[in-house]
C-alpha cells in the first residue's frame, strides 16, 4: 500500500479486505464448493475430503483443514433412517403375516418376494436413469406393504382350499391360482396405472413426484410378476398337507411331559404351546368376528340405501375436511444447521459490527447442541459491505441432541426471541430450504414489485407498509426485509468547465479519485516463492472526510498541482448501496416463514391479502420456493383426478363394464377422509408428501375393493344369484383384506413415528397413507359390497367379465335368479 503525501511506504497486506471468517473464533481462509448439475452429493464430498487429506501432508505445521458446513451429513443421515425404517417396516409385516398364516413356511414364502421385488426396483430405476436417494428409498418404504399383498393373496387362498377341501399344496395351488390370478392382475394394473400419471408432471415437483412414481410402479410390477410365477411355486414346494378337518391352524398337541421338562427342549415345548394357545384363541375370535361381519353386511345389504346414505355423509365430510386442511410444499427438516444474517446500521465500520456480533456468537457458542461456528464479515443475505455478516451454525449429529430444545425448529424461535432485543443490529435466523436451490431459506419470499411507475420512494413506503400490517397478523412471523437501506456516501459535483479552464482532462480527474479512494493495480512482484499484486491506495487517514477530497491536487496540463476545491464540491448525502429488479421491475424483497402452529399455504394467502391494501401500481410477485408451492397448489386435484380416471378405464377395459370401475372407485373418498383426519390430529399440512400418500390410498382402495368385486363375478359366473355372489365374496375375501392392510398398515408405522433425519418427511407421507389404509379398510368391507350391489342394480345390469376370465365370459348367460326378485334378490337378466 503507497501512501499518498511526504512520505510513501511500502507494506504487504490483505489482497482484499471486504471479506473476512473465523471458524470458532479462530480467523480461517474460506473456500465454497457447490455440487454441479447431476453430480453424486455423497461421492463428491468423499472426493472432497480424500483431496484435502492428500493436500494435508504439505501444510505448514500450524494450518490445519476442516470442513465445519457441509449438507451431505443430512444425506447420509437421511438415507440411513430411511435404511432403517424399511429394515423395520419389513419386521412388522412378517410378523402379521406370521399372526394370519401362523406357519413358518408360508410366512417366508412373502417374505422371500420382498427383497427380490425390491432388487427388481433398483435394477429399474438404473435402467431408467435414476439414483437411490431419500425420495426412491420413500418410495421402497411404501411399497413394502404392497409387495406382499399380491403373495398374501396366494398363500392365503392356498392355504383355505388345503384346509377346507384337504387338497395336497400342489392341487390347492392349481386350484387357488385359477380363482385369484384375475384379481392379482386387476389390482396390479390398478396400482400401476395409478401412480403413471404422477410421472408427467414438470417442474420441481415432477421430480418429486417422478420418484415416487417410477419406484412404485416398478416395485409393484415385480411383485406381480413373483406372485403369479415364484409365489405358486413356493406354495407347492414349501407348504405341507393340512387336515382338512382340523380348522384351527397352529393348534397343535403338546406332550405335557416334555412341556414340563427342563433344559431347551422343555422351554422350546412350553414355547411351542403357548404359541398353539395363543394362535388358537385368535383364529376363535376372528372365526366370531367374521361371523358378526357377515350378519351385519346381510343386513346393510337388505337395505342398501340406509348403507349409501351413511356413504354419502361420510364424502360429505371429507370434502369439508380436505377444504379445511392448510396446504403447504415440503414439510420444513431439521437439516443439522442454521444461518444467520445479521445487519448493523447502514454505513456502520467494521468496529462497530464485530460489537454487535459478540452476543450473536456468545450465544451460539455457549449452546452445548453446537459443534461449529463459521462466521463471514462483509456478506449475508441482505447484501455486502462492512455492516453485514452472516453465520452457518452447525449442530452435532441428531442423535447426540437429545434435550427437550435440541431441534433446529426449536432453536430457531429461542435464539430470535433473544436476537430481537438487539439494539444495534438486526439479526433473523433462517433454516435452510428443504430443497436446494430453491431460494436461500424456508418459508416464504415476496417481491414486491414497481409496475405501475411510481417512484422508489413510494415502493420504499409500500414495503414499509407491508412490514407494518404483516407484523401485527398471527399468521406471519420472522418477517424481514432483504434489502439494504440508504447508507451514507460522498457526493462529488465537478464543474467541467472549470477543470477544463485549469488545464485538467476529467479521465485524469477520475483516475485520480478511482486510485485515492478505491485502489490500482500496479503491477507483480516475487515474494518468498509466490507471485503479489503491488496495489495503490491512499491511506486511511487521508480519505476519511469529504475535506480530504478537497485537498487533493493532481496536476494540470502545465505541471501545476490543481486542488479538487477549485473545481469541485463534496458533501453527505443517503443512497441505497444496490437496487434490484425483479422480471424488469424495480423490487423489494420480504421474507417471512409462518408463525407456529399455521401452515406455509396459511402465511401465502395472509401476505396476498395484506398486499391489496399496498397504494395502486405496486404488485408482487412469488419467487423461490413459495413460486413452486403456488405452481403446486392446484396440482392435487387435477393428479387426484387423472389418476382416478386412468384407474377407471384400466377396469374398463379389464371387466369390459362400465360398472365395475364405478363401484370400484366409489370407496376412494373414505381413505381421504382417513389421510386427512390424521394429518389433521398430527398438525400436518397437505405437501407434496401428502399428495403422494393419496394417490397411494387411490390404488389401495381401489385393491379392497377388486378383491371383493372380483370374487363376486366369479361366484355369479358359477351360477350364485348376485346377492349370494356379493355376500360370500365378502366373507371370503375378509380374512386378506384384513392381513393386507393391516400388514401394509404396520409397515407404516415406523414413517409415522419417524425421527432424526428427514423425520418430518418420513411422517408427513406415513401418516396420512396409514390414516387413509385404517379408514378404507373399516368403511370398505361394510362400503364396497353394498355399493356394488347398487350400482349393479341401479347403473349397469349387464354381466361383467371376470378378469383373466375373458374367453369363458358370456354376458348373455342367464343366472338361476327367481323370476321375482324379493329386498335381497335380484331378477333373471
Amino acid at each position: 500500500m503507497v501512501r499518498l503525501g511526504e512520505v510513501a511506504r511500502v507494506e504487504i497486506g490483505a489482497q482484499s479486505y471486504a471479506t473476512s471468517a473465523t471458524l470458532n473464533g479462530q480467523p480461517m481462509a474460506g473456500m465454497a464448493i457447490q455440487l454441479a448439475t447431476g453430480a453424486n452429493a455423497l461421492t463428491t464430498a468423499e472426493g472432497i475430503r480424500e483431496r484435502l487429506a492428500e493436500i494435508d501432508e504439505g501444510l505448514p505445521p500450524d494450518v490445519a483443514w476442516e470442513i465445519p458446513y457441509d449438507t451431505t451429513p443430512f444425506v447420509e443421515a437421511s438415507v440411513e433412517e430411511v435404511v432403517i425404517t424399511l429394515v423395520e417396516a419389513m419386521v412388522l409385516v412378517f410378523l402379521v403375516m406370521f399372526l394370519f398364516l401362523q406357519n413358518w413356511r408360508a410366512t417366508l414364502i412373502p417374505t422371500l418376494v420382498v427383497p427380490i421385488a425390491l432388487a427388481g426396483a433398483c435394477l429399474g430405476l438404473w435402467l431408467f436413469g435414476f439414483s437411490i436417494n431419500v425420495l426412491s428409498l420413500f418410495g421402497m418404504v411404501l411399497a413394502i406393504g404392497i409387495l406382499v399383498d399380491d403373495a398374501i393373496v396366494v398363500i392365503e387362498n392356498v392355504e383355505r382350499i388345503m384346509r377346507e377341501e384337504g387338497l395336497p399344496p400342489l392341487e390347492a395351488t392349481r386350484k387357488a391360482m385359477g380363482q385369484i390370478t384375475g384379481a392379482i392382475i386387476g389390482i396390479t394394473l390398478v396400482l400401476i396405472a395409478v401412480f403413471i400419471p404422477m410421472a408427467f408432471f414438470p417442474g420441481s415437483t415432477g421430480g418429486i413426484y417422478r420418484q415416487f412414481s417410477v419406484t412404485l410402479a416398478i416395485a409393484i410390477f415385480f411383485s406381480a410378476f413373483l406372485a403369479l410365477s415364484l409365489t405358486p411355486a413356493l406354495c407347492a414346494t414349501f407348504l405341507k398337507p393340512m387336515d382338512h378337518e382340523h380348522d384351527d391352524a397352529g393348534e397343535v398337541d403338546v406332550d405335557p411331559e416334555v412341556e414340563a421338562a427342563s433344559g431347551w427342549r422343555g422351554m422350546l415345548a412350553r414355547a411351542g404351546g403357548f404359541g398353539a394357545r395363543f394362535f388358537s384363541r385368535f383364529n376363535r375370535w376372528f372365526a366370531r368376528m367374521q361371523e358378526k361381519y357377515g350378519r351385519t353386511n346381510d343386513r346393510i345389504l337388505s337395505r342398501p340405501w340406509r348403507g349409501f346414505a351413511v356413504f354419502l355423509t361420510l364424502v360429505l365430510l371429507t370434502v369439508v375436511l380436505f377444504a379445511r386442511l392448510p396446504s403447504a410444499m415440503l414439510p420444513t427438516e431439521d437439516q443439522g444447521f442454521l444461518i444467520t444474517a445479521v445487519q448493523t446500521q447502514p454505513g456502520a465500520t467494521q468496529a462497530r459490527t464485530d460489537e454487535a456480533l459478540e452476543p450473536i456468537t456468545g450465544y451460539w457458542m455457549n449452546r452445548e447442541e453446537v459443534e461449529n461456528l463459521v462466521l463471514v464479515r462483509g456478506f449475508s443475505f441482505f447484501g455486502r459491505g462492512q455492516n453485514n455478516a452472516l453465520m452457518f451454525t452447525t449442530f452435532k449429529p441428531w442423535e447426540e441432541r437429545t434435550g427437550p430444545d435440541s431441534s433446529a425448529g426449536e432453536m430457531l424461535a429461542d435464539a430470535m426471541d433473544r436476537f430481537m432485543q438487539l439494539d444495534n443490529a438486526s439479526a433473523f435466523v433462517i433454516q435452510p430450504p428443504a430443497i436446494q436451490s430453491l431460494g436461500r431459506a424456508s418459508g416464504f419470499t415476496l417481491k414486491l414489485q414497481d409496475g405501475g411507475g411510481v417512484g422508489r420512494e413510494t415502493l420504499t413506503a409500500a414495503r414499509d407498509q407491508m412490514l407494518g400490517i404483516a407484523s401485527q397478523s398471527p399468521v406471519i412471523a420472522n418477517l424481514r426485509p432483504e434489502d439494504q437501506g440508504p447508507s451514507p456516501e460522498v457526493e462529488v459535483e465537478i464543474d467541467r468547465v472549470q477543470a477544463r479552464a485549469l488545464g485538467l482532462s476529467l479521465s485524469d480527474v477520475n483516475t485520480a479519485l478511482s486510485i485515492t479512494f478505491g485502489s490500482a493495480y500496479v503491477n507483480d512482484f516475487n515474494r518468498d516463492g509466490r507471485v503479489l499484486q503491488v496495489q495503490i491506495q491512499a491511506d486511511a487517514p487521508y480519505r476519511m472526510t469529504p475535506e480530504d477530497i478537497m485537498a487533493l491536487r493532481i496536476p494540470n496540463a502545465s505541471g501545476e498541482l490543481v486542488p479538487f476545491s477549485a473545481f469541485a464540491s463534496a458533501r453527505w448525502s443517503a443512497a441505497p448501496a444496490s437496487l434490484s429488479r425483479y422480471n424488469g421491475y424495480p423490487a423489494m424483497t420480504l421474507s417471512g416463514t409462518a408463525a407456529p402452529g399455521e401452515s406455509s399455504g396459511s402465511a401465502l394467502a395472509e401476505m396476498e391479502q395484506l398486499a391489496e391494501q399496498l397504494p395502486q401500481g405496486i404488485g408482487y410477485e412469488w419467487t423461490g420456493l413459495s413460486y413452486e408451492e403456488k405452481q403446486a397448489g392446484g396440482q392435487i386435484g387435477f393428479l387426484l383426478g387423472l389418476s382416478i380416471i386412468v384407474v377407471f378405464l384400466v377396469l374398463a377395459a379389464l371387466y369390459e363394464s362400465w360398472a365395475v370401475p364405478l363401484a370400484v372407485l366409489l370407496i376412494v373418498p373414505t381413505g381421504v377422509l382417513g389421510a386427512v383426519v390424521f394429518s389433521m390430529l398430527r398438525g400436518l399440512s397437505a405437501d407434496i408428501y401428502f399428495n403422494v400418500g393419496l394417490i397411494t390410498i387411490v390404488g389401495l382402495a381401489a385393491k379392497n375393493a377388486i378383491l371383493i368385486v372380483e370374487f363376486a363375478i366369479e361366484e355369479e359366473e358359477r351360477g350364485l344369484r348376485r346377492i349370494d355372489a356379493i355376500k360370500s365374496a365378502a366373507r371370503l375375501r375378509l380374512r386378506p383384506i384384513i392381513m393386507t392392510s393391516l400388514a401394509f398398515t404396520m409397515g407404516m408405522v415406523p414413517l409415522a413415528l419417524a425421527s432424526g433425519a428427514g423425520a418430518a418427511s418420513r411422517i408427513s407421507v406415513g401418516t396420512g397413507v396409514m390414516g387413509g389404509m385404517i379408514a378404507t379398510t373399516i368403511f370398505g368391507i361394510f362400503l364396497i359390497p353394498m355399493l356394488y350391489l347398487l350400482v349393479r342394480r341401479n347403473v349397469s345390469r349387464k354381466q361383467p367379465v371376470a378378469a383373466g376370465h375373458l374367453d369363458e365370459a358370456d354376458p348373455g348367460k342367464a343366472k338361476p335368479d327367481d323370476t321375482e326378485p324379493g329386498p335381497d334378490e335380484e331378477p333373471v337378466r
